[in-house]
């Protein structure tokens, strides 16, 4: 599947209860993978409850890859510590794009979707039609480490001349 599909926006909102890292804090940013695709948020000093409202897009030509956010903590003389990932599935989140949603009222809930082993939700989450746009707000538990949850929300962007969902 080499054709795009369209433009997935998320936006790394905030880190909440990260692992401490350095001495007292970390200094955390978020390196989000999708396929070979890769991007990064910037570094937040000293915060391991960090609010970054940073929007990252995506290209996506194959919904069913998985989306893979690691969180670091930045370190200038050293190798950077990593603070936990986490991985979730887009699919749920494109299958709600696709159905029309010209007539639905403002902040109706289209699809929800539960925490399980599968998925790293750390409560259940729901996709909503908010502002004329499919809307997914995310609350991801990090795995590999003590503790620490990132907020993120998902944003579709329609291409022109692209496949489209």
């Amino acid at each position: 599947m080499d054709e795009l599909l369209g433009l997935l926006r998320i936006r790394v909102k905030r880190g909440v209860n990260l692992a401490v890292r350095d001495v007292r804090s970390s200094d955390p940013y978020v390196v989000v993978k999708m396929g070979k695709q890769k991007l990064k948020t910037r570094v937040i000093n000293k915060d391991v409850n960090p609010e970054w409202n940073e929007d990252l897009t995506l290209s996506v030509m194959d919904p069913s890859v998985p989306i893979k956010m690691t969180v670091y903590d930045h370190d200038t003389f050293s190798k950077d510590d990593k603070m936990g990932d986490a991985e979730f599935d887009i699919r749920p989140y494109v299958e709600a794009l696709k159905q029309d949603s010209e007539d639905i009222p403002r902040g109706t809930t289209i699809s929800r979707v539960q925490p399980c082993r599968t998925n790293c939700l750390s409560e259940e989450s729901a996709i909503k039609w908010i502002d004329g746009k499919v809307v997914q707000n995310l609350c991801l538990r990090l795995r590999n480490v003590e503790c620490g949850e990132l907020e993120i929300e998902l944003n579709w962007i329609d291409l022109p001349g692209s496949k489209g969902v």
